[in-house]
């Protein structure tokens, strides 16, 4: 009998094992999910289980479930940060897939509370501005997503207080790719603070720059 979003189910488990193999994670850290087409009256997110190390999942164990963190298709138990994958398709109509990641520059930032600066042009452009460190919220909670959502605003990524980083995107592969982009950048404004020179870009550049990131915005729709 064919699973339920077979395709789409598929797609959460190879980006999530992805997101592991490019160790953006460790164990079963860090989660995925996907905006699904609404659904009989309820809007839908395919979700990584809790607890589960991806490289012993299947299509089967990526669990559907609606805006209110019921579970509409699976037997395992949803991530737990369910809400806050919720909270941004809610805030952020335009993103279709979410990728929570707990690397190690990333975290930095998160754990020092340091916002990371425009210090790349691809973080203007591609992220759409400096990323933002949101207020501290217990993980699993509607404080944390609420938080999260505040901070990250209309780009593409947040840093989480004390725990980690959020990307997102119209694809997942796009809301990966945004992850690897902020490690990196993470990692490059990490080192050059430890030479006492991480200097942005001048700031009509990054104003420049942030326009670019609406206009392809306002293009994609």
């Amino acid at each position: 009998m064919p699973i339920p979003w077979e395709a789409e189910r598929r797609a959460v488990l190879e980006t999530a094992q992805a997101m592991a193999g490019q160790g953006l994670v460790t164990g079963a850290s860090g989660n995925v999910s996907l905006r699904l087409p609404s659904h009989e009256g309820r809007e839908l997110l395919a979700v990584t289980p809790s607890q589960r190390p991806y490289h012993l999942l299947g299509t089967q164990d990526i669990l559907v479930i609606d805006f209110e963190g019921e579970p509409v298709e699976g037997d395992l138990v949803p991530s737990t940060e369910s809400l806050l994958h919720i909270g941004v398709y809610r805030h952020r109509s335009d993103v279709r897939a979410v990728v929570h990641t707990h690397s190690i520059y990333a975290s930095v930032c998160a754990v020092t509370g340091l916002e990371l600066p425009p210090v790349l042009d691809e973080l203007m452009v591609v992220v759409g501005g400096p990323v933002q460190v949101a207020e501290y919220g217990f993980p699993g909670t509607a404080e944390l997503a609420q938080r999260a959502v505040a901070a990250l605003g209309e780009r593409k990524a947040v840093f989480l207080r004390h725990h980690g980083m959020v990307g997102v995107g119209k694809s997942l592969q796009e809301a990966l790719d945004i992850c690897a982009l902020v490690e990196r950048a993470a990692q490059v404004f990490v080192l050059a603070s430890l030479l006492d020179r991480a200097h942005s870009l001048p700031a009509a550049v990054v104003e420049m720059e942030q326009e670019l990131y609406r206009m392809r915005r306002r293009a994609e729709g």
